[in-house]
């Protein structure tokens, strides 16, 4: 026969039982007693970028691609992928984007998704490129939050190896 979980009264405790055993039983202020365990859970997520994929792959090779309204009354230029054109519906075409833009706004996020865990506290931009209309939503890195100002040079940085997502592509401050 197996022993029971031990039981705590603070969730801390609890969660320090978590880290050897598995398993703790959490008595809370009305004696109700609540058996925890943990229960490590993974999965295979398959993904497809579909019209988005050039982005992706230009981020492995050092680039940024954003895209280009093809009516020549609009023109609407995107700093992020857009199979159609959000001002006209006109479909749209690859360009190129500078690989150095100006903050337009920014904010540090302390809470984040597992994919951050290890960064949080980390900053998040929206980058503005000249000539293009719209901005790209980035993380931005080797900064501390005292030194960030709205209209500050920045430029990109890649993951020398990529995982094909928007975390491969960073900007930093421009330095000089």
């Amino acid at each position: 026969m197996t022993t029971r979980p031990p039981v705590f009264s603070k969730f801390r405790e609890v969660q320090e039982e978590l880290g050897l055993s598995g398993r703790a039983i959490y008595r809370d202020a009305n004696g109700i007693d609540s058996l925890i365990i943990r229960y490590p859970y993974s999965i295979n997520y398959i993904h497809s970028y579909a019209e988005d994929t050039e982005f992706f792959l230009a981020l492995a090779d050092g680039k940024l691609k954003g895209s280009k309204c093809t009516r020549k009354s609009c023109r609407t230029v995107y700093a992020t992928p857009r199979g159609h054109c959000m001002a006209c519906g006109a479909p749209t075409e690859w360009i190129d984007l500078p690989l150095r833009g100006r903050l337009h706004s920014w904010t540090t996020c302390h809470y984040g998704s597992e994919a951050f865990l290890k960064e949080t506290p980390y900053n998040l931009a929206m980058v503005e490129f000249e000539g293009a209309d719209s901005l790209l939503l980035v993380r931005l890195k080797e900064c501390v939050e005292s030194e960030i100002y709205i209209g500050m040079p920045v430029e990109a940085r890649f993951d020398p190896e990529p995982k094909y997502s928007i975390t491969d592509v960073w900007f930093v401050p421009k330095r000089g």
